[in-house]
């Protein structure tokens, strides 16, 4: 499945940065936990590898969440960008910006309050968002996602 055309001018158009400051927070820990849930699920379903989610609200003011994934090669990473972009459009929550579509190295979707990364191996290995951000608490995620908890998200610290 592919973005339709609107996606891709949002992607070459990227919303100006006094347009994202009017994006509304998630008022309630649930609502932005269920939007995360239906990204893990759409890369999940993807065959997305190493998911893992990133809890920046203490020490970031942009965003409060990063969902990271990998895929194999840049088919798959475009793939995984598409169906988390589609499953959260469906649910009603839109992309505020999309880039990297046409590169597929490092795809972002960013909804404002979390920010889907969507990495090829290699671009994952050279930027590291991980240890970039090694302050941030790492939520565990359910053993459908890779993780070990029975939870859907709990954090880890």
């Amino acid at each position: 499945m592919k973005h339709n055309s609107t996606a891709k001018e949002r992607s070459l158009n990227p919303t100006t940065h006094s347009e994202l400051k009017t994006i509304p927070k998630a008022k309630a820990s649930e609502e932005l936990d269920e939007r995360i849930q239906v990204a893990l699920q759409a890369a999940n379903d993807k065959k997305a590898l190493d998911l893992v989610v990133l809890d920046l609200r203490e020490i970031a003011t942009f965003t409060d969440y990063f969902v990271i994934a990998s895929g194999n090669n840049e088919r798959q990473v475009q793939a995984i960008s598409d169906e988390v972009f589609e499953k959260l459009k469906k649910s009603g929550t839109a992309a505020a910006r999309v880039e990297g579509y046409k590169s597929a190295e490092w795809i972002l979707l960013d909804y404002g309050d979390f920010i889907v990364h969507v990495f090829s191996d290699k671009a994952r290995k050279f930027y590291d968002l991980e240890r970039l951000w090694r302050e941030s608490k790492r939520i565990a995620l359910s053993p459908e996602f890779g993780g070990e908890s029975n939870g859907s998200l709990r954090d880890e610290s």
